[in-house]
């Protein structure tokens, strides 16, 4: 009888290790090593995959000159959002993996679009949930579909049979974590069990030319559960997040490809599950009657498409030893670093102020464009006049006081004309190249803080 054999994983990175380490030598954390079994059955299943479809392929050494270029066939869903963040549809034979915050609407989102594709057999296997807790969710969808086919099993090799009778045109699993091979002697959600279930589904994948949509957990700081590898070995990694006391959610590219990682989908969650924001600069930006000060629309870019976002700053005398900053939605270093600007350059004293940022709507803005809108809600808050309500802002704003020039100013400008507004503020070293005259919305140039603080409130 062979003996067991057994190693020890990283469960933060999936670093192996034949003995217990207290501090992971690749990733730095500590006690996150764990045993586990790996010995592994000596003659596996062969799954017959090239029997899978009538036209065989076969594996041959082949020079790079012979090969014909080719555009990807993809499978269109009725999902604009998802075709967008994925490069254009669904690629054959990608095996792509979605992660999320639990009770985000993961499940919620590849069930809809499992159920539009009407021309496609889709099976959805779930290891989480019941036939009738699924059945209750496409009820509330008011969705049907005679060609998705559901599946609730966590044993890898009998999902596998399951596929060889169905021959499905899209797989759905909900999720990796509770896969098991059997294969390999751990639990499921382990290291090991992760590592070899999504390599058994890639193998699949390819193969066949089938997609796969792998449904994946996150940890408590944020990160994908399961070894870093697992990231590796898929084509595509989609980040669904978003506050779940906001409506709005947002799926992020994290790794693509068959397209761009700059793409990202906006969602709205409803009654009837998902629905795609085509516009979201009208929602993001509050539609209200009297000027408030302190409220400042920026035009930035998310992904590859332009949004208008509204900058909300409030600014008040500091009632306790130390000044608080709070921010929503920003960086906290990067306001910090703004209110230096404002304080050396334009002589205002934020040392004695708290200062409380939020981004409306729950977004999380990266783009340095939104530097500018940040300065003058602070600006506007800290002397306690509104701003214009039909002027808009873009800049990156540096530490001598100068707005610099961002990318893809058209784009911003045409968005800015499109919902309404009639002046944009940008920096003047944005001329260059810029037809100002096919705009209908007047254009300001600025060069430095203080002009902009002289021409809003002097």
């Amino acid at each position: 009888m062979s003996k067991v054999k057994t190693a020890f994983f990283c469960q933060n990175c999936g670093y192996e290790s034949v003995k217990w380490i207290g501090q992971c030598p690749s990733c730095g954390q500590w006690n996150t090593f764990v045993e586990e079994l790996i010995q592994k059955e000596t003659i596996k299943n062969n799954n017959g995959w090239k029997e899978y479809h009538d036209d065989k392929r076969t594996n041959k050494t082949i020079s790079l000159k012979d090969i014909k270029s080719s555009e990807e066939k993809r499978l269109i869903t009725s999902d604009a959002e998802l075709n967008r963040v994925l490069g254009g549809g669904i690629v054959p034979g990608s095996i792509v993996l979605v992660a999320g915050e639990p009770g985000i609407g993961k499940s919620t989102l590849f069930l809809q679009n499992g159920l539009w594709l009407k021309d496609a057999v889709v099976l959805y296997i779930s290891g989480e949930e019941s036939e009738q807790q699924i059945k209750m969710r496409a009820d509330r969808l008011r969705l049907k579909n005679d060609n998705f086919y559901l599946l609730t099993e966590t044993s890898t090799q009998t999902i596998f049979q399951e596929i060889k009778k169905l021959k499905p045109d899209l797989v759905i699993i909900d999720s990796i974590q509770t896969l098991q091979t059997p294969f390999i002697d751990s639990s499921p959600g382990s290291v090991s069990q992760i590592r070899e279930c999504a390599a058994e589904f890639q193998r699949f994948a390819k193969e066949t030319n089938t997609p796969v949509f792998l449904i994946g957990h996150i940890t408590k700081d944020g990160s994908i559960a399961g070894p870093k590898i697992l990231e590796h070995m898929v084509d595509t990694v989609l980040q669904f997040e978003g506050d779940r006391h906001y409506a709005y959610r947002i799926l992020r590219t994290l790794k693509n490809r068959f397209g761009s990682t700059a793409e990202l989908g906006i969602y709205e969650m409803t009654d009837e599950g998902m629905r795609g924001v085509a516009n979201p600069s009208e929602i993001l930006i509050t539609q209200k009657e009297d000027q408030l000060s302190g409220i400042a629309i920026a035009a930035t870019i998310e992904g590859m498409r332009p949004l208008l976002i509204e900058v909300q700053a409030l600014v008040t005398q500091s009632v306790y030893g130390t000044p608080q900053r709070t921010v929503s939605g920003f960086d906290l270093r990067r306001l910090q670093l703004l209110l230096a600007v404002l304080e050396k350059r334009g002589g205002f004293h934020f040392g004695v102020k708290d200062v409380f940022l939020n981004i409306a709507g729950g977004l999380k803005v990266e783009d340095p464009s939104i530097d500018l809108a940040v300065l003058c809600a602070l600006l506007s808050s800290y002397e306690d006049v509104p701003l214009p309500q039909h002027i808009c802002f873009t800049g990156e704003i540096g530490l001598s006081g100068e707005i610099r020039a961002v990318n893809r100013i058209e784009q911003r400008i045409a968005e800015a004309e499109k919902l309404g507004f009639e002046k944009i503020i940008l920096s003047k070293y944005n001329q260059k190249g810029l037809a100002r005259n096919k705009f209908g919305i007047e254009i300001m140039m600025m060069g430095r803080v203080e002009e902009v603080y002289q021409y809003l409130f002097q």
